[in-house]
């Protein structure tokens, strides 16, 4: 195999892992005031995802790394071209992980609540920008025969990126909701199984939609499957969610947001990001990716840290997997 396509399957696994890993925060901060009826529910949300959520920001730290240096050509037009939407996303995190530092260093209400809308504005901003991004990389965007983008912002705002928003926007909210069954007790373990069962159908649904019109304008036989295992996955952590067994209703959302991600980038593939106006703009694997020996030296490093990111971040799970409950929170 080529290392042009060892890297594009490297940066769509790393891509592919943050969306997992991150999308249950997400949707934890996202639904902050639905599940959280006052401070110390708020506190026990907080801290299911408190020893995580910047562990789980490391995978996009990476991906970006790693796509400047195996494809410069696609980074240096995709962060120029959407600039602005990448803007209010880094943005938006940036005000989330303030909020967590920040929140609990002073008792009154007023304080903390301002700061619990801006981790729920902070969560929701990159729960429906990055499905808005990832649509239109696999739609295409205007570029012109340097491959600049020729566009401006509302062409990136059409009905399938706002579809595709709206799906990943659901399938987080999903998946957080599925995530606080898992690891709370008590009322609020009650109240996100409950609300899972409804989010759900919803997150199937558009998830269906967007998948199947994503396969309309590019498609092969793997994207297909691909596709079809992430309705059942959805299917199975509906049903998992109903007999009340959150560790496979976990596992079924965990793997729909990784297998709509893998269709998205198999029905890419060799494009990295195509061109509406000019086909000779179109950015491929080939044209996009950096020298062999760049590809070459950025592989053995991968090969030697790549063990060591993912055994420090499983231990970080496993020491943190119990569940807690509002009677681990003081007054």
């Amino acid at each position: 195999m080529e290392l042009t396509t060892v890297w594009f399957l490297l940066i769509a696994v790393l891509f592919t892992g943050y969306f997992i890993l991150e999308g249950f925060d997400f949707g934890v901060g996202a639904l902050l005031p639905v599940l959280g009826r006052n401070d110390r529910e708020r506190r026990v949300l907080i801290n299911t995802i408190g020893p995580v959520w910047d562990g789980n920001e490391v995978w996009l730290i990476t991906a970006a790394g790693g796509l400047f240096a195996a494809f410069p050509e696609w980074y240096a037009t995709l962060f120029s071209g959407f600039y602005l939407p990448l803007l209010l996303i880094l943005l938006a995190l940036i005000g989330r992980g303030v909020a967590f530092e920040y929140r609990h260093k002073r008792p009154d209400a007023p304080w903390k609540q301002r700061w619990d809308a801006v981790i729920t504005i902070g969560s929701a901003i990159p729960a429906i920008g990055w499905g808005i991004i990832l649509a239109n990389i696999v739609r295409g965007v205007p570029l012109d025969t340097n491959h600049d983008y020729t566009g401006g912002l509302l062409d990136l705002l059409h009905p399938y990126a706002l579809l595709g928003g709206a799906t990943t926007a659901a399938l987080f909210l999903t998946h957080g909701a599925v995530f606080l069954a898992l690891k709370t007790n008590g009322d609020i373990r009650t109240r996100a199984g409950n609300l899972a069962t409804r989010t759900i159908p919803a997150a199937l649904a558009l998830t269906a939609a967007f998948l199947t019109w994503t396969l309309t304008q590019r498609h092969n036989l793997t994207a297909i499957t691909l596709a079809a295992t992430a309705t059942l996955a959805l299917t199975g952590a509906l049903a998992a969610t109903r007999a009340r067994r959150e560790g496979w209703a976990f596992a079924g959302t965990a793997a729909a947001i990784g297998l709509t991600m893998a269709t998205l980038f198999a029905a890419l593939y060799p494009n990295v990001l195509p061109s509406t106006t000019d086909p000779t703009g179109t950015l491929t694997v080939v044209n996009a990716a950096s020298t062999p020996y760049t590809l070459k030296i950025m592989s053995w490093v991968a090969l030697v840290f790549t063990p060591v990111v993912l055994a420090y971040q499983g231990w970080t799970y496993w020491v943190f997997r119990r569940r807690i409950s509002i009677a681990n929170i003081p007054h």
